[in-house]
């Protein structure tokens, strides 16, 4: 009743972009809920660690605030704001690969307005 790719109950190491060190698949996949306040009203955010992690960096790069940053995606969204933050965060990390693809406004294209501050355009 093995699986193909089963490892034997070894952890799988997750290398997060710009993340010093590689965390664990398990800790990289695990859903986090988290508070971000948008146009002054709390709201809850629920991502995997790895894009919270890559949000973190992102707006580090930047010079902004998570706040700021996630503000900003909701603003050019469209769908629910989780869709929106992976679909950001997967635009940028394209964009920095220099892989044409998915905007991270969902338009599709080359995707070259994600390294673009949301909401500067």
């Amino acid at each position: 009743m093995g699986s193909a790719g089963n490892d034997g109950g070894a952890e799988r190491l997750t290398a997060l972009p710009g993340g010093p060190e590689p965390v664990s698949t398990e800790t990289a996949t695990r859903l986090r809920k988290r508070s971000v306040t948008i146009a002054g009203h709390r709201t809850s955010v629920s991502l995997e660690q790895a894009f919270w992690e890559a949000l973190k960096d992102i707006a580090a790069a930047d010079g902004t605030s998570i706040n700021a940053l996630v503000a900003g995606i909701d603003a050019d969204r469209s769908g629910n704001l989780s869709s929106g933050l992976r679909v950001y965060v997967l635009g940028r990390l394209r964009d920095q690969l220099g892989i044409a693809g998915t905007s991270p406004d969902g338009a599709g294209g080359g995707g070259s307005s994600a390294s673009e501050a949301p909401g500067s355009g």
